[in-house]
């Protein structure tokens, strides 16, 4: 976040201002603190013209971890049955 922000040449103050968070929020966020919440992240991707990134993190193709948990739940074999309409 630091990197992208001094990239476009904004003081703390105003990128802080811009996202209606403190310069403490901000500095924060940019330290990496794990309490800042989402929406202070969301803000900033805002004030970058970013915020596509967004759909990315939660995204069904890139979770893998509910991907794992959607094959695992699969039945591990399938049994016809005499129900089965199979005329097409």
């Amino acid at each position: 976040m630091a990197l992208a922000r001094r990239r476009r040449r904004l003081p703390q103050r105003l990128m802080a201002e811009r996202m209606l968070v403190s310069v403490q929020t901000l500095q924060r966020l940019e330290a990496g603190d794990p309490t800042v919440g989402l929406a202070v992240l969301a803000s900033a991707l805002h004030v970058f013209g970013m915020t596509a990134r967004l759909a990315s993190l939660v995204a069904a193709d890139s979770d893998r971890a509910g991907i794992s948990e959607d094959l695992a739940r699969l039945p591990k074999t399938t049994h016809a049955s005499d129900d089965d309409d199979l005329d097409f």
